[in-house]
């Protein structure tokens, strides 16, 4: 959730990792793909931006080093978002059948909207398809790296992990706007439910 900086910042790593890995071998790319990692989470406390994404990138970016280093081979730097995407792929189609669309309950919490959307039959469909629409993204990801994986093809892993992020992540975040905004969640500032409020507690009893 870290914005477009987040997207960008989360590529950089491969970007790196990639070609030093070709160039200089395997243990210098995970050290500079670790170092990028490290780069930019003091970047963002320099800047004063949240830290959050950049730790957890940070952390992501360890495990994915850590998974290379201990398997020896360029291409296990890609295993664990492979799982990543088959373990939330699967969590937001498992939502679905259970009735509880996921896209609908993290805006519920990250928005203070709670779950009683759940009670309309339009809200209902619309974050059924927006949450559709993200079990795909995530599908599509893991069969595509997935096979690429299997065919040893690291550079061509590479490519697909970038292609498949940001133009994905955007399509289904685009929807899932669509979906809030027809749903009427959008959410509101401080000024404008404190306005509700008040104006809640004016109204004459009947």
């Amino acid at each position: 959730m870290g914005g477009v900086s987040g997207l960008i910042y989360s590529s950089l790593p491969v970007l790196v990792f990639v070609p030093i890995n070709s160039l200089r071998g395997l243990t210098t790319a995970i050290w500079a793909s670790l170092g990028v990692a490290a780069a930019i989470l003091v970047w963002r406390l320099i800047r004063r931006d949240p830290i959050q994404p950049a730790i957890s990138g940070f952390l992501g970016v360890g495990v994915c080093a850590f998974i290379a280093y201990r398997m020896g081979e360029a291409k296990g730097f890609f295993l664990f978002g492979i799982y990543a995407s088959l373990v939330y792929g699967g969590a937001f189609l498992l939502s679905l059948v259970v009735r509880w669309p996921l896209a609908g309950v993290i805006w519920g919490v990250l928005n203070g909207h709670g779950t009683d959307w759940r009670q309309d039959r339009r809200a209902m469909r619309l974050y059924d398809i927006a949450t559709a629409v993200w079990a795909l993204v995530f599908g599509a990801r893991y069969v595509v790296q997935n096979h690429l994986y299997d065919s040893n093809s690291t550079g061509l892993l590479a490519v697909a992990r970038l292609a498949m992020g940001w133009p994905l992540t955007a399509l289904a975040a685009l929807v899932t706007f669509w979906a809030v905004r027809k749903a009427g969640h959008l959410p509101t500032s401080k000024a404008e439910r404190a306005e509700v409020a008040q104006a809640g507690k004016s109204e004459p009893a009947a």
